[in-house]
């Protein structure tokens, strides 16, 4: 559903997906249908039901190098069930708008905060869910981007995909993930990227995650880390 100007929503989200040379074709369609099957799970959906009247609005931006950065799919208003279910048909028809390139997370990072204060909403809560592989290695430092994202009120929240650096978690904890209620959540690769971003997804929506999602078990609880002075 298109916005309309200043159309109150309960979140603002961003979904920020790495495109960069060290994510191959197989592991882009990975994180396509693991977005898309999480807009499908039916805790997400009640979820989404409990925004009531307001909904949510969510956007797809796919990111790389410092100059590489594509919305893939424009900012959309999510009301109820078959909205979330016609934006995962969406998530999973989406082409690789970015073909490779460096890691350079504080101008997706950047990129992001400007579309969110570009757009026709205003969000109760307004996040960037930045996924990635590896660590920024083109661009300004992530922590300069975190703290201009804290400062314009956006709260930037990770997926830090393990399978090529397993120290990941505490890069993106130290210098990514930031503002009230951030939080990380890991995934150990791209095959299990489907399992983190559906409890991403859901803690998103209903707040900051405080316990283990309903029903979780124990072999779908990818690490969940909040940064030591998040509130």
């Amino acid at each position: 559903m298109p916005g309309l100007a200043n159309e109150l929503v309960r979140l603002e989200l961003v979904l920020a997906v790495d495109c960069s040379s060290s994510v191959n074709r197989d592991e882009f369609i990975l994180q396509m249908e693991g977005i898309a099957a999480a807009f499908e799970d039916p805790a997400v959906l009640a979820a989404l039901e409990q925004t009531g009247e307001h909904g949510i609005a969510v956007s797809l931006l796919q990111w790389s190098s410092a100059g590489a950065q594509a919305e893939a799919i424009g900012w959309t208003r999510l009301g109820g069930i078959s909205d979330s279910l016609a934006f995962a048909a969406r998530v999973r028809a989406t082409p690789r708008l970015i073909q490779g390139g460096a890691t350079a997370i504080s101008n997706a990072v950047d990129r992001a905060v400007a579309s969110i204060h570009g757009n026709a909403y205003t969000g109760e809560r307004l996040v960037i869910d930045i996924s990635g592989d590896g660590r920024a290695n083109e661009g300004a430092s992530p922590a300069i981007a975190r703290a201009a994202a804290n400062r314009a009120g956006v709260t930037i929240n990770g997926l830090a995909i393990l399978n090529e650096e397993p120290g990941l978690a505490r890069y993106y904890i130290a210098g990514v993930v930031g503002g009230p209620g951030s939080f990380l959540l890991t995934a150990d690769d791209f095959e299990d990227f489907a399992v983190a971003m559906r409890r991403k997804l859901y803690f998103e929506i209903v707040g900051p995650p405080v316990v283990e999602a309903p029903q979780a078990r124990p072999e779908e609880r990818p690490m969940l880390t909040r940064r030591p002075d998040a509130p």
